[in-house]
């Protein structure tokens, strides 16, 4: 039996965690000896069924006592022990310094090695060095797996000729969920309250369009360190009647498929599980188009969703008038959303990931 051993920094609500936790429940499924290694365990994660051994690679607190380059050495130590003992034939590292570590750390071990970008390449390596690092520790990994052409363009030809580009599988938990037969006077946004997210420029857009929408709300879901700031921001507009901040729910996905419209507005994205989740949901999405180029690649502009510039919350504010006004519009890029579920049907892509590990690497 081929062992595949995933790792991440944890299991804590994202959608790389969620896209790593449903691969780990696939491989499983198909009779993989699977284990899932984190460095932490975190507040709010995804749920691990009991079959799925899951190994922290953090050291104890006790033991990191040293310099900063004793700790790293500890810290390479232990995930490196972890390899040694498990044996993994295939070993799946997904986001930033982890996919360094897993090249470093299984150095000169059997294991194929397999690292995902799971978003903007400069964002997920900040700085020269950072940078640097990517582009030559790549060249060692066995595969490289990025979501984007932009993404696969920042690297050197040598990593561009190992890498490939997987879509994420649909989560299957809004395959269950039926089209909503009438939509709330609502729009919705999911995510991570924090800078890249830019929560702000939707509070802005939506302060716009206010007063010609006055049955309208904004619910916004998620939490993050800018939580309190962006409630000032709703409090300065005098709208904290109108727009919510409810922070994390587990039915989210009754709350996007029930909504008029869903929008994203990120700095930076890589192939955004949300935007897949609510045009498979039917709920027109406008996004902001956005590097490295994963809102593009699944929305076409005015076909089956719509696309604002980043950061341009007047744009944003045209695009939620443009579906509020015209609900022939609102109805036929809602049609055209559904079709992505076929193309992104869990089976589908989680055999497409399975086949590419084990038979490609």
């Amino acid at each position: 039996m081929k062992r595949i051993a995933l790792f991440i920094n944890s299991l804590q609500k994202g959608g790389s965690e969620r896209v790593m936790v449903n691969l780990a429940e696939y491989f499983h499924s198909q009779n993989y000896d699977v284990i899932l290694v984190t460095q932490y365990q975190r507040e709010n994660e995804y749920a691990l069924s009991p079959n799925i051994r899951r190994i922290f690679s953090e050291p104890k607190p006790e033991e990191l006592t040293g310099s900063r380059i004793q700790n790293f050495c500890m810290r390479f130590r232990c995930l490196r022990d972890i390899w040694k003992n498990y044996k993994p034939d295939i070993i799946l590292s997904f986001l930033g310094k982890n996919n360094l570590m897993a090249i470093a750390t299984a150095a000169f071990l059997p294991a194929k090695v397999a690292v995902s970008v799971r978003g903007e390449p400069t964002m997920e390596y900040e700085g020269r060095l950072m940078r640097f690092l990517a582009k030559r520790m790549f060249r060692f990994a066995d595969g490289v797996i990025l979501q984007t052409e932009r993404a696969k363009a920042f690297f050197p030809k040598t990593v561009q000729r190992k890498s490939v580009i997987l879509k994420n599988p649909l989560n299957p938990m809004f395959l269950t969920q039926k089209q909503a037969l009438q939509r709330d006077n609502v729009i919705v946004a999911a995510g991570r309250l924090d800078e890249n997210k830019n929560h702000a420029m939707l509070i802005h857009a939506f302060a716009k369009i206010a007063g010609e929408y006055p049955e309208m709300k904004l619910v916004i879901y998620g939490e993050g360190e800018l939580r309190e700031s962006l409630m000032q921001l709703v409090a300065e507009k005098e709208l904290t009647e109108r727009i919510t901040l409810p922070g994390s729910i587990d039915n989210v996905a009754e709350k996007i498929g029930s909504a008029k419209i869903f929008a994203l507005t990120s700095n930076t994205e890589g192939m955004p599980n949300s935007i897949i989740e609510a045009m498979v949901l039917g709920t027109p999405v406008i996004s902001t188009d956005c590097p490295c180029g994963g809102p593009a690649t699944l929305i076409e502009d005015g076909k089956n969703g719509l696309l604002v510039p980043v950061g341009d919350a007047y744009a944003l504010a045209d695009a939620l008038r443009k579906l509020l006004s015209d609900e022939e519009l609102a109805r036929k890029i809602s049609e055209n959303a559904l079709k992505i579920a076929d193309e992104l049907d869990p089976q589908k892509v989680d055999r497409e990931w399975l086949l590419y590990l084990v038979e490609r690497l």
